[in-house]
């Protein structure tokens, strides 16, 4: 978008949820296919076909996957004066025939002996508002999506829902402050031996631009989080966020991971959790000093506190803790 509070929000709370890079790990993930975009007044038409190319914890990233995604989107900008707007509504057809071990809830014997064939459609939108007001600019975000199709010899049916926040206050206006909260919830499946696969599936994202520290993704979720960024310097960014992460459905698994990498992994992880839902409360930190167009520096800190659920798995310590410094420099 040409408003660069809708153009932020669509970045950094948007993009990559569903089909994504992977980025931050040795290799990333590429896509092969083709890219086809239509700009009119009357909005953006996207047509892409793609094989996810090998690569994230694989550094040879040259071969194919024996799976596609196809997407189709149409977006359009609206709204005037002080009021911006965006509106998208998009479909994705999934397709993976690598006959691997499926991660879900079902006993270990039913899932090996389900190797067939994963076929997702996906339909979902998003629409994110940006209107200035006399005491400052305020944001929202709606982005929801459900799903059909098969998961090997199971029925499938998922959805997801995203609800964001923001506002961006005149008062402090030396750190440019902007403030975020939202509510995110991934279905989950409460019955394994029903014929039917219920929990969302997140297809091929970038997990890391919502979970900083990547334990967690969209996938039998339900995430109440809360945010600030701070910009005191025009090279320095601050931002911190706090995660209440529960299970959305007891009887299912707690799932991390990003999605095919390799022929012989399935590419998302699950544990049972003992019938507990309550995951995780996550505090973090993060700041970037950007040296110059082409160098920046991060460094982040998270700290995970672990609920019942991860006391249930992890008995000597439920706690976790995450860091790094990132060097990165585009070319």
């Amino acid at each position: 978008p040409a408003d660069a509070v809708l153009a932020a929000v669509k970045r950094d709370h948007v993009n990559q949820r569903l089909i994504g890079t992977f980025a931050f790990t040795h290799t990333g993930r590429s896509f092969d296919g083709f890219h086809y975009a239509l700009d009119r007044k009357t909005g953006n038409f996207t047509v892409v076909a793609a094989v996810p190319t090998r690569g994230v914890f694989q550094t040879d990233g040259w071969g194919w996957n024996r799976a596609a995604v196809g997407y189709a989107a149409y977006t359009r900008g609206w709204g005037k004066g002080r009021h911006a707007a965006e509106t998208r509504i998009f479909a994705i057809e999934y397709g993976d025939w690598r006959h691997v071990l499926k991660t879900d809830n079902r006993p270990a014997p039913v899932r090996r002996g389900d190797t067939g064939t994963i076929r997702i459609e996906t339909f979902g939108g998003h629409t994110i508002h940006a209107a200035a007001t006399n005491r400052g600019t305020v944001d929202l975000l709606a982005w929801g999506a459900v799903q059909t199709g098969r998961w090997g010899i199971q029925a499938h049916r998922g959805w997801s829902v995203d609800f964001e926040g923001g506002f961006q206050p005149k008062a402090l206006a030396a750190l440019k402050p902007w403030i975020r909260a939202g509510f995110t919830r991934g279905s989950g499946d409460g019955d394994p031996g029903d014929g039917t696969h219920h929990t969302f599936f997140q297809l091929l994202p970038t997990p890391r631009l919502y979970a900083r520290f990547p334990f967690f993704n969209m996938m039998n979720t339900e995430d109440r989080f809360g945010g600030l960024m701070v910009r005191p310097h025009s090279k320095v960014t601050v931002s911190s966020e706090v995660h209440s992460l529960r299970l959305a459905n007891r009887n299912d698994l707690w799932y991390s991971g990003g999605g095919v990498f390799q022929p012989w992994i399935f590419g998302y992880a699950g544990r049972a959790a003992g019938g507990a839902r309550s995951l995780a409360n996550l505090y973090d930190v993060q700041t970037e000093y950007r040296v110059s167009p082409d160098v920046s520096i991060v460094g982040y800190w998270g700290y995970a506190q672990g609920r019942s659920s991860l006391q249930a798995i992890y008995p000597r310590g439920k706690n976790g803790q995450f860091g790094y410094v990132e060097i990165t420099y585009r070319f």
